[in-house]
């Protein structure tokens, strides 16, 4: 009934919107992605000058041109959360009533991190398909224009050939990155060959990667000399907008915009309402909207090199060679809350592409701890009746060969009495991997039921934590990722309320530590999980199916839920 209510009043305030003559001042202040930013500027004002009002009074619309990025961080830093890959928002900027994010994604991974982040409309006003940006010379070489190419073909180009160098702007930071990271991801398929052509792709990337889209393109080569085409970047994933723009300065190399298939999600420009804007502010963000969808808007958005929505494009849109008539982003209706890019999308599959990245590319240490209770032994039929402690180790070693040689790692294995009273026990200290990879993947093997053993939870996460703490190290993300399938059942260990009064008493802002559990099976208590997380900061992620550890294992190395960075 409350969403009926300010539905209905959000309506009926606009329908005053047409009335002629105005008073008074509602000030509407709308963040836009730096793009589209000049287009909604305009339709802003011509829809001031036309006398843009609610209940008589006056609309006056301010936009603001800001990096999406930026913009995620105020807002996650205001519901008190982080985004994997961002830096913590300046302290001037404050969030706006309307967003116009370039991507539907940054609402997914908002959402996921804060649950009070709920925004309103969520409709596409723009649209730039995902392309492969490539120096026109070396399209050429590879078949361009009249050969299409696939996904499947860049992937074996970038793990196979010596030739084609290329870049990617960060895809925690950039959403035509990350769109490109879930293409290539899609493409390498599922098995452990597969995984290993993935990870050789990423690593090719991050080897040329740049934190801001600007810098990236300052990465192509700027003439037709051999040497130059050679050192410079051959291939990114950009948006179409990008390789107009960049066009539109006559370099002396222009770049080819290749339209791969399957097309990877689009850019799609959701028009997202903020959670708490009030009721007129609410009606004029409606009117707002309805002016984006005017047919002049279009012609707008072609100055600025965008696509209307439905991928059609107005006057004077300046396509690159081979660009599509219409490209539209989705074909799935808006749930009211989210854009057409989040078609196909949920943001499992976002953390997960982002927990891979994230491991490889950003500096770390992780002491991972692995419980080997006698409930280990548990089959899991989904995993070809491999007992719980198999396809953890099987997990583990997947998970270690996406850590890049920049990450530090060290393993334990708890249970009950595993070194004297200790219901915990050192396999390998926190080693860099630049010197103690052999030593950590074979540690692994040490991942074995202990008969009759129970699970020393409280006592191994209070060591382990303080272990972290005594070694923490700046500049690096300190995370603790705890391996559990049982509930605490430990006769001779702390309680839960000593072990949680404890973190409390040690925890240091100043050395923040991530504590990560990741239950396996059913039989855990996600209750007993997330007191232990509540207090040091970080997450609890289950794996019902214990053959989904691996997934639910990259997930938990992207989110920031809880964290302080």
């Amino acid at each position: 009934m409350a969403i009926v209510v300010v539905l209905a009043g959000t309506w009926l305030g606009y329908q005053k919107l047409a009335d002629n003559g105005c008073s008074g001042q509602i000030k509407l202040n709308v963040a836009a992605a730096t793009e589209i930013a000049p287009a909604v500027e305009r339709a802003a004002q011509r829809w001031m000058t036309d006398g843009a009002q609610v209940n008589g009074t006056c609309v006056a619309v301010t936009v603001a041109g800001s990096s999406s990025s930026t913009m995620a961080a105020t807002i996650a830093a205001k519901h008190g959360v982080a985004l994997t890959g961002l830096g913590a928002a300046g302290k001037a900027t404050a969030p706006p009533d309307v967003w116009i994010a370039d991507s539907t994604t940054w609402l997914l991974r908002l959402r996921n991190e804060a649950s009070g982040f709920v925004p309103t409309d969520g409709k596409s006003v723009a649209t730039s398909p995902v392309v492969v940006a490539m120096p026109e010379r070396v399209a050429q070489t590879i078949g361009w224009p009249d050969r299409k190419l696939g996904w499947n073909d860049l992937l074996k180009k970038i793990t196979t050939a010596n030739s084609l160098r290329t870049g990617i702007v960060d895809p925690t930071r950039d959403a035509a990155g990350l769109a490109g990271l879930l293409a290539l991801g899609s493409a390498a398929g599922g098995g452990v060959e597969a995984k290993t052509q993935q990870v050789g792709a990423m690593r090719a990337l991050a080897a040329g990667s740049s934190s801001l889209r600007e810098d990236l393109l300052q990465k192509f080569p700027r003439s037709n000399d051999p040497a130059d085409l050679a050192t410079g970047i051959s291939a990114a994933p950009l948006s179409e907008e990008d390789v107009v723009a960049y066009n539109a300065e006559k370099p002396p190399v222009p770049l080819a915009a290749l339209y791969l298939d399957p097309q990877p999600p689009s850019l799609d420009y959701p028009y997202a309402v903020m959670p708490g804007v009030d009721l007129t502010k609410a009606a004029a963000a409606t009117g707002l909207r309805e002016a984006l969808q005017q047919p002049e808007f279009k012609n707008e958005l072609a100055k600025v090199g965008l696509r209307a929505p439905d991928g059609t494009v107005g006057a004077g849109f300046a396509a690159p060679v081979g660009a599509p008539k219409a490209t539209p982003a989705a074909t799935a209706p808006s749930t009211g809350t989210e854009g057409t890019a989040a078609s196909g999308l949920d943001a499992g599959a976002i953390n997960r592409a982002l927990g891979s990245w994230a491991a490889i590319t950003l500096p770390g240490r992780v002491l991972a701890v692995f419980d080997v209770s006698g409930s280990m032994k548990t089959k899991v039929p989904t995993a070809g009746n491999l007992d719980r402690a198999a396809v953890t180790r099987a997990a583990a070693v997947q998970g270690l060969t996406l850590f890049d040689d920049k990450w530090e790692v060290g393993t334990w294995v708890f249970s009950t009495e595993m070194d004297g009273d200790k219901p915990y026990k050192e396999i390998v200290p926190i080693t860099p991997l630049t010197s103690g990879r052999a030593q950590v993947q074979a540690s692994v093997s040490e991942i074995v039921p202990k008969e009759g053993g129970n699970t020393g939870l409280y006592d191994t996460a209070l060591a382990a934590y303080k272990e972290m703490q005594d070694n923490w190290v700046q500049g690096k993300v300190n995370s603790v990722l705890l391996f559990t399938d049982g509930k605490n059942e430990n006769a001779n260990g702390i309680s839960r309320e000593t072990l949680v009064a404890e973190l409390k008493k040690i925890r240091k802002s100043d050395k923040p530590i991530r504590m990560v559990i990741i239950g396996i099976g059913t039989g855990v208590d996600a209750d007993e999980l997330e007191a232990i997380t509540a207090a040091t900061g970080g997450g609890v992620f289950i794996a019902p199916d214990p053959a989904k550890i691996s997934e639910i294992f990259l997930e938990a190395i992207s989110s920031r839920s809880g964290a302080a960075r």
